[in-house]
């Protein structure tokens, strides 16, 4: 079975053996949070400077539903990531326990 490489190590694998990001799908996740806080806030400052009863109709409801609707994608999209690249590594694994011990090696086979 072969050594995981370090960060660094999988950023500079220019075969592409080793996968970063699920190493940063952590960060990613954490960003789009920020991304999504900072889109919020914005659209309560612009619809502050329309109208205040836009300002507060966006405080109160539409802010934090784009919020909480954008963190949802963000993590279903993530998740869908992470989910591929297990069965990536579940199916490398799988590949090398059949070259270790491949099927039919008993000598048995089947005569027609």
């Amino acid at each position: 079975m072969k050594q995981a490489k370090g960060f660094i190590g999988s950023l500079l694998d220019l075969s592409f053996t080793s996968l970063i990001t699920s190493k940063i799908i952590k960060l990613l996740y954490i960003l789009s949070i920020v991304g999504a806080g900072l889109a919020a806030l914005s659209m309560i400052a612009t619809s502050f400077a329309a109208s205040t009863m836009t300002g507060l109709f966006t405080l109160l409801i539409l802010a934090p539903l784009v919020f909480f609707l954008s963190v949802i994608y963000a993590r279903v999209l993530l998740e869908i990531v992470i989910v591929i690249f297990r069965i990536s590594e579940n199916t490398a694994e799988i590949a090398e326990q059949g070259r270790h011990h491949p099927s039919g090696s008993t000598g048995d086979t089947p005569e027609l």
